[in-house]
């Protein structure tokens, strides 16, 4: 890549490398992606990277490469850390893509809202039942939180009930394969509830 381009480019990496570019948030910067795309891959391969495009659903990522027979690659740390979420946290990022794909298939809309009360009720179904509801429903606020920290999920904002739009980069993270085993998955989640909750 010649240091011609480093001056529109450096401000594009800098926002990959924090995180997810959605074409909707930043228009110019998403224009610059796709016309640019082969310089940023090859830059970014040389630290062991590799850019996840989507052009359809409008987003961009960059993650670890997957090519463990190149020798470089299994030499360089580790720029983007692995995340271990929570059993709760795994099953709401499982339900919101389930209701995602239900959405795309029943409605002609390109974007899902769903309200916190719905959030509460999808994930409450499979949290075992306790005494003390306030604390329940904190807990699952707090679950909520970490989804749109990781940018599963966007507040809006401007409204007076909090509703909740579900990012299409959820599709990138839990594919098809993983929904096929959904039911097996919810059954030893609820056994991983009961585990946690018995402590």
């Amino acid at each position: 890549m010649s240091a011609s381009f480093t001056p529109v480019l450096s401000p594009l990496l800098i926002s990959l490398f924090k995180g997810v570019l959605y074409r909707e948030d930043d228009a110019p910067a998403w224009q610059i992606l796709i016309e640019q795309q082969t310089g940023i891959r090859d830059y970014i391969q040389l630290l062991g990277l590799d850019l996840m495009l989507d052009e359809a659903e409008g987003y961009a990522y960059l993650c670890q490469s997957q090519q463990d027979d190149d020798a470089r690659t299994g030499t360089l740390p580790r720029l983007i850390p692995r995340r271990q979420l929570s059993y709760p946290v795994s099953l709401l990022l499982a339900l919101l893509r389930k209701r995602l794909a239900e959405f795309d298939a029943s409605s002609g809309d390109a974007r899902l809202i769903l309200s916190r009360e719905q959030l509460i009720e999808m994930l409450r179904l499979f949290l075992p039942e306790g005494s003390n509801e306030v604390r329940l429903i904190d807990r699952i606020d707090n679950h909520i939180n970490k989804v749109v920290e990781l940018g599963f999920l966007r507040k809006l904002r401007g409204q007076q009930d909090a509703l909740y739009e579900v990012q299409r980069i959820l599709k990138a993270f839990v594919d098809a394969q993983w929904l096929n085993e959904f039911d097996q998955r919810l059954a030893e989640y609820a056994v991983q509830f009961s585990a946690e909750e018995a402590k």
